[in-house]
């Protein structure tokens, strides 16, 4: 049975392809979703998938790539959402 999340990151998070590092880590776990870029300077992403793939995206959520500096993640499990693929937006 599939989950979903919604996460919020916030730190130096975007301009070091925080969005592309995601999207390429959801993919190898096979998820579904998004990551976008927020006005206030953090990255939302909407993950679909097995709970334990969900989880091991969270860990990487809290450090992300090289160059991020994470200062928080928000997280929380919301209904389930169907995606064709994972995106970035």
């Amino acid at each position: 049975m599939n989950k979903t999340i919604k996460a919020v990151v916030s730190g130096k998070v975007q301009g070091v392809w925080f969005r592309a590092s995601t999207k390429d880590t959801a993919n190898k776990l096979k998820l579904s979703g998004y990551a976008k870029n927020l006005s206030d300077g953090n990255v939302e992403v909407m993950a679909t998938g097995k709970q334990d793939n969900i989880k091991a995206l969270i860990k990487y959520l809290s450090h992300g790539p090289e160059l991020a500096v994470v200062k928080d993640l928000q997280w929380q499990w919301v209904d389930t959402q169907i995606f064709l693929n994972f995106e970035t937006l």
